[in-house]
């Protein structure tokens, strides 16, 4: 990836989720917070910040599991990240930027194995499981980790987007080694099976982990895969390239509009210089 410019000032994020049209309860669940000396502070579904003195957080969450154990196991997800990061930024490793794939891996192996623990001893919770996708953005760099067929996307401030998450299913290895193209992907028979997911399988997690150099303009989108099943790339590119501010009620209500089958959720975060 390239290489970061200092010259960025805060960020601004918008975030939104949707149960659907079909499903009753909603498994998705989203992050948003502030990490500094201080300690850790939830941030808003909108808002902006500069990043000067403090480092961001954003992830999306998709459960799984029967009656209510998927809703319950994507909010375990995002809470267990407000009590694993924090301490990292305290032991004065803002940044990361030497050690940042290992501290992501033990936190997604610690929510790995909290759901994996409450899978095996409560039988309402058997099974449960849940995607991951998080940026954690400091100043000059955004780093990421994810699960899952939740997604990150990166838009750079130059033009072009790009798709940084490998999807964990069988369908996103066929799509990404040419063998179907996106419309087939989007109408596959087992577009939905993963092959790696937090808590639902008792093998080890290794989630997929990167970085990306910063600059001002740029522009990220976390989604779950109701946003992808209704929307195609290109049309995601536009809706995010002509809408500002507020980008992710736009995205997540024209996926609804377009398809619905799935609840929907969207983080979008812009570099502001």
């Amino acid at each position: 990836m390239r290489e970061s410019v200092p010259s960025m000032k805060g960020l601004v994020w918008s975030g939104h989720t949707d149960c659907g049209k079909v499903r009753k309860n909603n498994e998705d669940s989203f992050l948003g917070l502030l990490v500094d000396s201080q300690g850790v502070q939830l941030l808003g579904k909108t808002g902006d910040a500069e990043v000067a003195k403090s480092d961001f957080v954003f992830a999306v969450s998709d459960g799984m599991g029967g009656a209510m154990a998927g809703e319950f196991a994507s909010k375990i997800a995002v809470e267990k990240i407000t009590k694993l990061l924090p301490p990292v930024f305290a032991q004065g490793a803002s940044g990361i930027s030497s050690g940042f794939r290992d501290v992501l891996q033990e936190v997604f192996v610690e929510i790995h194995g909290a759901l994996l623990y409450l899978g095996s001893c409560y039988d309402e919770c058997r099974g449960m499981g849940a995607t991951l996708s998080l940026c954690w953005f400091t100043p000059g760099w955004m780093y990421f980790a994810h699960v899952g067929d939740s997604r990150i996307y990166f838009l750079p401030a130059a033009g072009g987007m790009k798709q940084i998450t490998d999807d964990d299913t069988y369908v996103g290895w066929l799509f990404r080694n040419g063998q179907i193209n996106e419309r087939e992907a989007k109408n596959h028979p087992r577009r939905n099976i993963l092959q790696k997911v937090l808590g639902a399988d008792p093998q080890q997690i290794e989630p997929q982990a990167g970085a990306v150099g910063l600059e001002p303009g740029d522009r990220f989108l976390l989604c779950t895969d109701g946003v992808t099943d209704g929307l195609f790339d290109s049309r995601i590119e536009e809706i995010l390239r002509n809408t500002p501010r507020e980008a992710a009620p736009a995205l997540v209500r024209e996926a609804i509009a377009a398809s619905g089958r799935d609840n929907a959720t969207a983080m979008v975060v812009d570099i502001a210089g």
